[in-house]
C-alpha cells in the first residue's frame, strides 16, 4: 500500500465510524417510544410519586431497546421474547444485589449465557441482551430499599404497558408492514431505472437488493405463524414472486446503461401506491412496438407477469425441536461462538474486580458497558467502544448535570420523552447517537428514586471510560486474533453463492420449477453478496491491518456484485429468442469463480483460467477478469488473501 493510502487511512476509518445511516426518523418508533417511557413517569409525577413512575419507565425499556420494524406476529415474539429475557435478568440481578459474592458469578454467568444464545438467531440474540443488561442493572437496586418482588412488580407493570403500546394498532393494521415492504420493492426499482449514472444505479441496486431481503423475510416469517390459509400474505407473497421477471430485467437494462421507458417507471410507480392502499394493480403498458430487443421485450413481459401473480407453495415451518438441535449444533461446530462468550465473559468479569475498587455508588456502569460493547453479533467491537464512548460522555453529562440541577417533575418527564425518541432514532441511524440518549435515560430512570448530585457526573463518566477502556485494552488489543482480518471466509462463501447462480442463470429453465430454481439462485446469490458488503463495512471502521484490509478488498465486492450484474442481462434474453451458451462455456466460468474462491481459502493468487470466446458471454468475461485482478493486486501486502483465513476456515460463517 502506498504512503498516501497509509495516510488517508485513519480519517478514512474515522469518518465511516461517525457516519449517520441516511434512513428516515421512523417516526411510528419514535411515538411509541415517547409513550412507553414517558407516560408512567408522568402518571408517577401527577400522583405524588415520579420515583415509582421512573421505576415502572425501567420495566418499559427493553420492548423499546428491542423494537424492530417487520410484521406484528414477528414483532409479538421478539419483544415478548426480549421483555422476558430481561424480566429474569432483572429478578436474577435484584436477589444477587448488595452481596458481590453472589452478583458476580450472576454477572459472569448471565454474560456468558447471553453470547451463547446470540447464534440462535437475531431474536434470541436480542433477548440475551436485554437479559443481560438488565441483569446489571437488577444489582444496584438494592440501593433504593424497596423488596425485590416490589421492584420485580414494577418492573412487570411497565413491561405490559410497553407490550400493549407496541402492539395495540396489530387489530386495524395487521398486514400493513407487509404491504409496505412489497410496495418498496417498487419503489426501488423505479428508482433504479430512474437513475441518471452508473454510481446513482449502483446504489439504487443495493438498495433493491436490500428491499427485496426485506420483504422476503417479512412475509416468510410472518406466514410462517400461519396454518397457510391466510389469504392476504399469500396474494403479497405471490405478488413479490411474480416481479422477479421484471427485476431481473430492470437489473440487465441497467447493466447495459440503458435507461427504461418513462411509462415504465411511473407503472412501477403507480403499482406501489396500488399495493400500499390495498387497491387493484394498475393495467401495466403496452410495449412501444413489436421489434423489441431481447431485454425491452422482457421488461414489458414482466410488467405483465406481476399482475398475474404466482401460485408459490408455501414454506415447511421447521419444529422448535429442530431448531434447537440446530442452535446446539452451532454451537458444536461454531468455535468462533465460544471464542465471542469467552471474551465477553472475560472482559465482565473484570470489570465486576474493577468495579469493587471504584469508590463510586452504582459501579455497574462498567459492566454496563462491556457487555453493550463487546455484544458478539453488533458489529465493530473497536467502532462500538469508541462511539459508545462519546455518546456516552455526552448522555452522562446531560442526564447526570440535570439530576444535580434539580430539575422538576415536569421537566425531567420532558427529558424522558426527548431521550426516549432518540433512543428510537439511534437505533437505525448510528450507535453513538443511541448511546448519547439511553445513557442518560438510564441515568434518570435509575437515579429518580434516590437524591441526583454532582457526583453522579464524575461517577458515570469515571465507569464508562473504565468499561470502553476494559474492552479496548482486554477485548480488543490484547485478545487473540481481534485485530486481524476475519472475512475471507465471508468472501469466499459469497464465491460459492455466485457460482451456483452463473450455473443456474445462463441455461434455459424450459419448466416452472427450473425457473423458480433460477430466481432463488439469483436471490442467494445477492443476498451473500448484501450480507458480504456489510460485513466489510463493519470491519472497514478499525484503524487495524483489518480495517485496511477490508479498504484494499472493496473493490472486489464491487466487482462480484457486476459479475451477478452481467450473469442476470444474459439471463434475461433466454427464451426470448436468444440461444442458451453453450454448457462447455458456462463451465469454464464457473470453474473460473471457484477458482478464485479457492485462491481466498488458500491464501494464494488465483491461476489462470481459460475464458469462453463468445460474444454474448464477453460482459460476464470482462467483470470476472476484473474481479481476479481486484484480488490480485494492485498490492500484494496489503490486499494478499488474509493470512490468517486458514486459521479461521473451519468457522468462517460466523466470522
Amino acid at each position: 500500500m502506498s504512503t498516501t493510502r497509509r495516510e488517508i487511512a485513519a480519517p478514512h476509518w474515522l469518518v465511516q465510524l461517525l457516519r449517520s445511516t441516511p434512513v428516515p426518523i421512523p417516526w411510528n418508533m419514535v411515538a411509541r417510544a415517547v409513550l412507553a417511557l414517558a407516560v408512567p413517569l408522568a402518571v408517577g409525577y401527577a400522583l405524588g410519586d415520579i420515583g415509582v413512575g421512573a421505576l415502572i419507565s425501567t420495566g418499559a425499556l427493553p420492548t423499546v431497546l428491542s423494537e424492530s420494524a417487520g410484521p406484528y406476529r414477528y414483532r409479538a415474539r421478539r419483544l415478548g421474547g426480549a421483555t422476558a429475557a430481561a424480566a429474569l435478568g432483572y429478578f436474577a440481578g435484584l436477589i444477587t444485589g448488595g452481596i458481590p459474592a453472589a452478583s458476580i458469578p450472576v454477572v459472569v454467568g448471565v454474560a456468558a449465557v447471553s453470547a451463547l444464545i446470540s447464534a440462535a438467531g437475531s431474536n434470541a440474540s436480542v433477548a440475551g441482551l436485554q437479559m443481560f443488561v438488565f441483569c446489571v442493572l437488577g444489582t444496584g437496586q438494592h440501593v433504593t430499599g424497596l423488596r425485590v418482588e416490589i421492584l420485580l412488580g414494577y418492573f412487570c407493570v411497565g413491561a405490559a404497558w410497553s407490550l400493549l403500546v407496541a402492539l395495540s394498532s396489530w387489530t386495524f393494521r395487521a398486514t400493513s408492514p407487509e404491504r409496505g415492504a412489497v410496495a418498496h420493492v417498487y419503489v426501488e426499482l423505479a428508482a433504479m431505472l430512474s437513475a441518471t449514472d452508473e454510481a446513482t444505479s449502483r446504489v439504487a441496486r443495493h438498495q433493491l437488493t436490500t428491499a427485496m431481503n426485506t420483504a422476503y423475510d417479512r412475509l416468510l416469517t410472518a406466514r410462517s405463524w400461519l396454518s397457510g390459509r391466510d389469504a392476504t400474505y399469500r396474494q403479497l407473497l405471490n405478488l413479490l414472486s411474480a416481479s422477479t421477471p421484471a427485476v431481473e430485467a430492470s437489473v440487465a437494462m441497467v447493466n447495459a446503461g440503458r435507461r427504461a421507458p418513462d411509462d415504465v417507471i411511473d407503472h412501477f410507480i403507480a403499482t406501489s401506491a396500488a399495493v400500499l392502499a390495498n387497491q387493484p394493480l394498475p393495467e401495466p403498458p403496452s410495449p412501444p412496438g413489436e421489434d423489441l430487443d431481447a431485454v425491452l421485450a422482457a421488461l414489458y413481459a414482466g410488467l405483465t407477469r406481476i399482475g398475474k401473480g404466482d401460485n408459490r407453495k408455501r414454506r415447511e415451518v421447521q419444529p422448535w425441536h429442530k431448531r434447537l438441535r440446530g442452535w446446539a449444533g452451532s454451537l458444536i461446530s461454531g468455535p468462533l461462538t465460544w471464542f465471542a462468550a469467552l471474551r465477553l465473559t472475560l472482559c465482565v468479569a473484570i470489570a465486576e474486580v474493577v468495579a469493587l475498587f471504584v469508590p463510586f455508588e452504582r459501579s455497574y456502569w462498567i459492566t454496563l458497558s462491556v457487555g453493550i460493547v463487546l455484544k458478539p453479533d453488533f458489529g465493530s467491537v473497536f467502532g462500538r467502544a469508541v462511539l459508545r464512548g462519546i455518546g456516552t460522555v455526552i448522555g452522562v453529562g446531560i442526564g447526570a448535570a440535570v439530576l444535580a440541577a434539580g430539575g422538576e417533575g415536569r421537566l425531567l418527564v420532558l427529558l424522558i420523552a426527548v431521550f426516549a425518541g432518540g433512543v428510537a432514532v439511534g437505533k437505525v441511524r448510528n450507535y453513538g447517537i443511541l448511546s448519547a440518549f439511553v445513557t442518560p435515560l438510564i441515568i434518570l430512570q435509575m437515579d429518580l428514586a434516590s437524591t441526583g448530585s454532582w457526583d453522579v457526573v464524575l461517577a458515570r463518566l469515571v465507569d464508562t471510560v473504565l468499561g470502553c477502556a476494559i474492552v479496548l485494552l482486554f477485548g480488543y488489543l490484547l485478545w487473540p486474533g481481534s485485530r486481524r482480518p476475519q472475512i475471507g471466509g465471508r468472501l469466499a462463501e459469497s464465491l460459492d453463492s455466485l457460482v451456483e447462480y452463473v450455473d443456474k442463470g445462463l441455461v434455459l429453465a424450459p419448466s416452472g420449477e427450473a425457473r423458480l430454481e433460477r430466481s432463488r439462485a439469483r436471490r442467494r446469490a445477492y443476498r451473500a453478496l448484501a450480507d458480504l458488503r456489510t460485513a466489510f463495512q463493519q470491519v472497514v471502521v478499525e484503524p487495524s491491518a483489518a480495517g485496511r484490509q477490508a479498504v484494499a478488498w472493496w473493490p472486489v465486492i464491487a466487482g462480484l456484485e457486476r459479475v451477478a450484474d452481467a450473469v442476470t442481462e444474459v439471463g434475461v434474453t433466454l427464451g426470448r429468442g436468444a440461444p442458451a451458451p453453450d454448457a462447455a462455456d458456462v463451465a469454464l466460468l464457473t470453474a473460473a469463480l471457484a477458482e478464485l474462491a479457492a485462491a481466498v481459502r488458500e491464501e494464494r493468487d488465483p491461476a489462470e483460467m481459460p475464458m469462453p470466446d463468445n460474444e454474448r458471454l464477453s460482459g460476464v468475461v470482462d467483470q470476472i477478469g476484473a474481479a481476479f485482478d481486484a484480488v490480485r493486486g494492485p498490492d500484494l501486502v496489503e490486499r494478499a488473501p488474509l493470512r490468517l483465513v486458514r486459521r479461521f476456515l473451519p468457522y468462517h460463517r460466523r466470522a
